[in-house]
């Protein structure tokens, strides 16, 4: 950065290279011209002097960055974010977002993000609907205007999505939840299947349970159990805020965690799962394998 330079006036001025302008002579040539933005400041001591050097640095450091947005592709600025976010976000959603830029929005990848247009996203769009669900639609079409918020922040989007799917949940009966508790009585299934049809809890959560967030009849949720990019399990704090809470159960399911230590539960080959509405459904998986 050039140093600020002190004028007949007693103020500061710093200049800062701008862009190159051609200009042509009247014999026909073309004479090139260096164009140079220049800050001032008014107050004769050193602080003026560093203030005007202070507003070029910045000026400097903005007019870099939007260059370097001209030459980079859609792909790029999603590869930029994703890193720019690895340390804060959930290990699931950064594999989604990953999985996004290997085999999603294909058609606007290597297209530069300055140049991108509506119609370029509409058609993302358009042929992300062709093979996917209205949700992943819309979650792929949140990733881009993600993006574009960073690197194109006076972009705005107008996209026609999908209209959303109210989702079909398979409601079990009275009978099929007491023949489920019936059949995983004694079993190292009969905690987790208490634990979401009573509590409830999801999956993850219930993996990641151990006997130091219980008190008494009280679960605190405030851990769950999920898989990054490297395909490995780990253990981590609730990705929102409604997601760390306490669930109080009835005796007659905390008299079966009395007396263990450490995790409750340990990650069995049969996993469950539990939707919000705590509808309970039993799927066969080994996907944890011996972890323990």
């Amino acid at each position: 950065m050039a140093a600020a330079k002190k004028l007949p006036s007693g103020s500061w001025r710093c200049q800062v290279y701008s862009h190159t302008e051609e200009i042509i002579q009247p014999d026909g040539t073309i004479k090139k011209k260096r164009i140079y933005k220049s800050f001032t400041s008014d107050i004769p001591c050193p602080k003026g002097k560093r203030l005007a050097e202070q507003a070029a640095s910045v000026w400097a450091a903005k007019k870099e960055s939007a260059s370097n947005v001209q030459n980079i592709t859609f792909g790029e600025a999603l590869d930029k974010y994703i890193e720019g976010r690895e340390a804060v976000l959930s290990p699931r959603t950064i594999m989604d977002y990953k999985r996004a830029r290997k085999k999603e929005l294909q058609s606007i990848m290597n297209i530069k993000i300055a140049l991108i247009t509506q119609e370029d996203i509409q058609k993302a769009i358009n042929i992300e609907a062709q093979s996917h669900s209205p949700k992943t639609v819309r979650n792929s079409h949140g990733l881009i205007s993600a993006v574009m918020r960073v690197y194109r922040p006076n972009f705005a989007l107008n996209t026609a999505l999908p209209k959303k799917v109210r989702p079909d949940i398979y409601v079990p009966s009275d009978a099929e939840i007491k023949q489920l508790l019936s059949s995983v009585v004694g079993t190292d299934m009969e905690l987790p299947v208490l634990h979401a049809a009573f509590g409830p809890m999801r999956r993850g959560e219930i993996c990641a349970l151990s006997s130091e967030d219980i008190s008494g009849n009280v679960v605190h949720v405030c851990k769950n159990m999920v898989i990054n990019g490297d395909r490995e399990w780990i253990i981590k704090t609730p990705k929102s805020y409604a997601g760390d809470r306490y669930i109080d159960y009835p005796d007659f399911v905390s008299d079966k965690w009395r007396g263990i230590k450490g995790r409750i539960v340990h990650p069995p080959r049969i996993l469950l799962q539990i939707d919000l509405t705590g509808c309970l459904s039993v799927t066969t998986s080994r996907i944890f394998g011996s972890t323990t």
